[in-house]
């Protein structure tokens, strides 16, 4: 299999997971043991194409960005206020990060333990479904700090592999009150930050591994990934308007023994 379509197969994996509570980084672990392209040049290639998915969410939430970076009168989630609040749900996730950054890469990034998590998420997605949360919060605008932290503390179970970023924001904000695709929309703005500054501090640590070669590849991945994510995003959106999160919770469910066999 050619370098292209390789490039082409992990960047349309890294666009549609990315922000689905499904774990891009575990599919992407999975999909480059299976086309067997893994090593330093692939991580680093990872690296890029998360980049494609995170302007895709930068390019379908423009408005709300825009808010945050013009003062703002009064509440709602924009100007200074709404870049606390984006500040208080990355920073757990970024100290955390960065304490645990070296034992996560040799420990963590495994089908193994990536099955494991997996699994464990799509139970968790089971049970905090199941309890039926009524929602206190029904639009971004009424967003408080406790929710912001509260979703930044679960934030930090996606530092395990498989486990998702997005899948934890989303039943973070659940469960502090946030009313379904508020919550949703909330994980993709918050995922901005804190993967821009992850995904920036492994591609600056990766650098020097490029070359001249590499970018027709990587150009590839990086334009794929960026069309995915921007079309997952919309019909993840969509999607939640009428249904719960549960077939993505049995998706995991299903998945989580499939890598462990296929992988081993």
């Amino acid at each position: 299999m050619s370098l292209l379509v390789v490039a082409i197969v992990l960047g349309i994996v890294e666009g549609i997971t990315e922000f689905l509570p499904v774990s891009s980084t575990g599919h992407l672990i999975v999909a480059g043991h299976l086309l067997g392209f893994t090593g330093e040049r692939a991580a680093t290639f990872e690296i890029v194409i998360q980049l494609g998915a995170i302007l895709a969410v930068v390019g379908l939430e423009r408005r709300r960005f825009i808010g945050l970076l013009r003062p703002a009168r009064g509440g709602g989630f924009a100007g200074a206020r709404g870049l606390v609040l984006l500040g208080i749900t990355t920073l757990p996730a970024l100290a955390a990060g960065y304490l645990l950054h070296d034992l996560i890469k040799t420990r963590l990034f495994s089908p193994v333990t990536v099955a494991l998590a997996l699994l464990v998420g799509g139970i968790g997605i089971l049970l905090i479904e199941g309890l039926r949360l009524s929602p206190r919060t029904a639009d971004l605008d009424q967003l408080g700090w406790r929710a912001a932290l509260g979703i930044g503390l679960f934030q930090c179970l996606a530092l395990w592999p498989g486990m998702s970023r997005a899948a934890a924001t989303i039943v973070g904000g659940l469960v502090c009150g946030l009313e379904r695709r508020t919550a949703a929309t909330y994980s993709f703005l918050a995922a901005v930050p804190v993967m821009a500054a992850a995904t920036l501090y492994d591609l600056l640590k990766s650098w020097s591994l490029l070359g001249r070669s590499d970018l027709p590849l990587f150009a590839t991945g990086f334009i794929v990934s960026f069309v995915a994510a921007w079309a997952a995003v919309r019909g993840f959106v969509a999607f939640l308007q009428r249904h719960t999160l549960r077939p993505f919770a049995w998706y995991r469910i299903a998945v989580a023994p499939l890598i462990y066999f296929l992988a081993r």
